[in-house]
């Protein structure tokens, strides 16, 4: 039960507050008052989308504030839409919550009557679904609609197969002969770098030879004398002068200090450092001439030539293995296509009992709305085919309201006033099962005289059972609410605001009277009413 609506900023409303009591309530007014714009903000509140134009100018934000009596206790709902964003953001319990939140808990708060809903009643896929919320075994629509679901994912694998088969079929003799080429050479991954490294390796190895060789030539060559043997003469005229004058002794011992470094560096050039490896330098340079030929006639870098070979192997044995994968394929779909008929093999036989039950209910309600003792109320099963081989069925409603009348569908003769009964003894069968809030907004459309009494007792024996919350523009209906609120325009220094209040005993009487027409038909109406 909704039990308090708070709204503020919202286009003309600027701070609505409403406290809803658990029978019916009543919302009356001017047309283009604003009263279905009240609904639109609880609608907002429970999901639907509105646009930011909608915030009040000079607010930063609406707010929509609702509070909820469930089986499990209170629960409150706030929702803010930001002007400059657009954006909402949802409350549940004054805890951020997602708007699938809002989605989630929708149904099981609110049930919406109106002449959209009208509408929606002649659509054969929504009677369907108004019978089939009655079934004894809801699982059966669970399973109908989880193997059909099932046969599209294998429907979507197979058409993917197919349409990959063709194309690579087109293609298949290109792929061969790229395949071929690439064989002939039998490339590997990182083989370029791999020749590349090694032949500037063999390069290096090449150049340090020539130089060790050359080093040692200079070192121990005897023609021209070799500097191993000058340093000796050398020595030995040091050696001769460091005799006679001491001075020169030091250049002796450096002399010394140098041949025994030579020595050293003569060891080690005796040692070349190369790595033992005797690359074949043209071997290499051949083959990175065969790569470099290969890349030219397929236009691709090594790497996209090894990612190639990799992607024609894969290509070429799909399509080797596509068959047998199409035709596992379809022992799926025969398998999933044969569960799915036994499963409506059971569902309907049991739609069709429920809908008998369904529409003898439906009579009987049409009956206590002014219609014919002898209306009748036929469910005709359409057939659906749901894939090939694979059929169920569709509800539409056949009817005949007056006595000697064919049946025939909804959309074919039913009146906007016959429809909104119809509408109205539907929703009285749908609370049998539900504590949701009822909301009518001018179901009572195209609706007059004695109709419109038995369809005012109608609504008040729903409110005994759920509450409800009406918009009419029909005294008769709004004299029968517990709790009346009249919603009104008004304007005050050039701006207009919606207001919405609960009347008093003698304001209730006095809009009663207006909605009657006023003056002496206002007055007659209201002396017409039973005491309260």
């Amino acid at each position: 039960m909704l039990e308090y609506l708070h709204i503020r900023n919202l286009a003309l409303i600027e701070d609505v507050a409403i406290e809803f009591c658990p029978g019916m309530n009543v919302l009356t007014g001017e047309t283009g008052a604003g009263k279905s714009f009240i609904l639109k903000a609880l609608s907002f509140l429970l999901g639907d989308r509105l646009k930011p134009d909608m915030v009040r100018p000079s607010a930063e934000r609406a707010i929509v504030e609702g509070l909820f009596q469930t089986e499990d206790g209170e629960l409150l709902l706030r929702r803010e839409l930001s002007a400059e964003t657009g954006r909402s953001r949802v409350f549940v319990n004054d805890t951020l919550h997602t708007q699938e939140t809002l989605k989630e808990l929708r149904d099981s708060l609110i049930t919406y009557t109106s002449q959209h809903a009208q509408q929606k009643l002649l659509q054969p896929a929504f009677q369907s679904r108004l019978v089939e919320r009655h079934l004894p075994d809801l699982s059966l629509l669970e399973k109908r609609d989880s193997l059909l679901a099932e046969l599209k994912s294998l429907d979507e694998r197979e058409n993917a197969l197919l349409t990959r088969q063709r194309d690579l079929l087109d293609k298949r003799d290109l792929l061969e002969m790229q395949q071929e080429e690439i064989a002939r050479v039998s490339p590997k991954e990182g083989e370029e770098e791999e020749l590349e490294a090694r032949r500037q390796k063999a390069r290096n190895n090449k150049d340090l030879l020539s130089l060790f060789d050359t080093t040692q030539k200079l070192l121990l060559s005897r023609d021209p004398v070799g500097l191993f043997d000058n340093l000796r003469s050398l020595e030995r005229s040091l050696s001769s002068l460091s005799a006679i004058d001491e001075g020169f002794l030091p250049f002796l011992n450096a002399s010394l200090d140098f041949r025994a470094s030579l020595d050293a560096l003569s060891s080690k050039l005796a040692s070349p450092p190369v790595d033992g490896e005797n690359a074949d330098l043209d071997a290499i340079e051949e083959r990175l001439y065969v790569l470099a030929q290969l890349k030219r006639k397929l236009h691709r870098s090594f790497a996209e030539i090894c990612e190639l070979q990799k992607d024609l192997e894969e290509s070429l044995s799909f399509l080797d293995s596509c068959a047998l994968d199409l035709s596992q394929l379809g022992r799926e779909k025969k398998d999933v296509a044969d569960s799915l008929r036994a499963v409506l093999s059971s569902l309907i036989p049991a739609r069709r009992k429920t809908a008998e039950t369904f529409c003898q209910n439906l009579q009987e309600e049409l009956k206590g709305l002014a219609f014919s003792e002898q209306v009748r109320v036929i469910p005709d099963f359409l057939p659906v085919e749901l894939r090939e081989d694979v059929a169920d069925e569709r509800i539409r409603f056949l009817w005949a309201p007056n006595p000697g009348q064919p049946s025939k569908p909804l959309d074919h003769i039913a009146s906007g006033g016959e429809l909104s009964r119809f509408l109205l003894a539907l929703t009285s069968l749908e609370t049998r099962n539900n504590t949701t809030t009822f909301i009518f907004d001018e179901v009572d459309a195209g609706v007059g005289g004695q109709t419109l009494k038995k369809l005012g007792d109608k609504l008040q024996n729903l409110s005994a059972r759920n509450q409800t919350i009406v918009i009419t523009h029909w005294p008769q209906l709004a004299a029968s609410a517990e709790r009346h609120f009249q919603v009104c325009k008004r304007e005050k220094d050039g701006v207009t605001k919606t207001l919405c209040r609960r009347l008093g005993e003698e304001e209730r009487r006095a809009e009663l009277s207006r909605m009657a027409g006023g003056g002496t038909l206002g007055e007659a109406f209201l002396k017409s009413l039973p005491s309260r």
